[in-house]
């Protein structure tokens, strides 16, 4: 098989993203901005409350390999979904984007997993999971050739719940890792920060290569301050990129820390895809053996071209965006 740059394993998802107000998000006891787990009747008395909506493609490592294959790079992408109408969404989205996607669609149980996203006139984004087949998952997922050809696996936090998903992650560390090869971790968001708190550390510590995580993420993991998390990552893994939201990114090694600036972005219409852009842009610049400053540019620039539209996947290619913008 050909090298690739990175392959991402995650839930994939199909997001259903619609306007709403903050009355709505009062109405149904949603928590503005965060990101709650929910079952399938849930999901529909929801969806069917929902205004107009826009249908894509989601799932948060998902966003991030679309985004890394709309920058040229050559990737994978493991994730379950089911044999149904949602599923093959999926399916077209991800290789229409040029992604290597060998995962099995399961023939039966839990539909395939969904996200109905109520983006408030903030651009702040309430997000409600039913996941579905993609949390069933297993080892048996995993692809030992397509992980052993990929300069980096990225993991997705979110994931990291049912027992044999751990299984699959470690299993895919152990595999990348004997084939000479990085791993990387996306916390994902707080929540899952607060549930898996010491077997995130403890991954942290014996697998992961490169950390991605917000600055609420990070402080989570060592329940204490962003510099205090920051000193002590940087004992575990090799490289730590923290968002800041309009205040940039931090970029912390053993031996410096670098603060990025935000890309300009005219207007934010909604944040959905943020991190797993910048993500994109900072795997990318780390699979090109780029500086870290230019890899937290290129990941600036990523998501500034995702908060610029509704969605988690980018409008604009993002070789083209990075060629008009990022000069200025």
């Amino acid at each position: 098989m050909r090298e690739l740059d990175v392959v991402g394993i995650g839930n994939a998802i199909v997001d259903i993203i619609a306007h709403a107000d903050d009355a709505v998000l009062a109405h149904h006891g949603m928590q503005k901005g965060g990101m709650t787990l929910i079952d399938e009747a849930r999901a529909e008395a929801l969806y069917a409350e929902m205004g107009p909506a826009v249908q894509l493609s989601g799932g948060s490592a998902g966003n991030t390999i679309a985004g890394l294959a709309s920058l040229g790079a050559r990737t994978g992408y493991i994730g379950k979904v089911k044999d149904d109408a949602l599923g093959r969404v999926f399916h077209h989205d991800i290789t229409a984007a040029g992604v290597r996607f060998p995962t099995r669609a399961a023939s039966e149980g839990p539909a395939t997993a969904r996200c109905l996203i109520f983006v408030t006139p903030d651009a702040q984004r309430t997000m409600n999971t039913y996941l579905g087949a993609c949390v069933n998952l297993t080892p048996d997922d995993v692809d030992e050739e397509l992980i052993r050809a990929a300069k980096i696996t990225y993991l997705e936090g979110y994931l990291y719940d049912p027992p044999h998903a751990k299984s699959a992650f470690h299993r895919a560390a152990e595999i990348a890792h004997e084939a000479g090869r990085k791993v990387a971790l996306s916390l994902s968001d707080s929540f899952c920060v607060n549930r898996y708190r010491d077997e995130f550390r403890d991954l942290a510590r014996l697998h992961i290569d490169y950390l991605f995580a917000n600055e609420h993420e990070i402080a989570a993991l060592y329940e204490t301050n962003l510099n205090d998390a920051l000193s002590r990552i940087v004992n575990e893994v090799e490289v730590a990129a923290v968002t800041r939201g309009a205040a940039g990114s931090v970029i912390a090694t053993k031996i410096e820390t670098l603060r990025i600036a935000a890309a300009p972005v005219a207007r934010i219409i909604d944040t959905t895809g943020a991190g797993d852009l910048y993500a994109a842009g900072f795997l990318f610049g780390l699979a090109r053996d780029l500086p870290l400053a230019e890899c937290g540019r290129l990941a600036s620039l990523a998501a500034a071209e995702i908060i610029s539209h509704y969605g988690g996947r980018p409008e604009t290619p993002l070789d083209e965006y990075v060629a008009r913008h990022g000069q200025d």
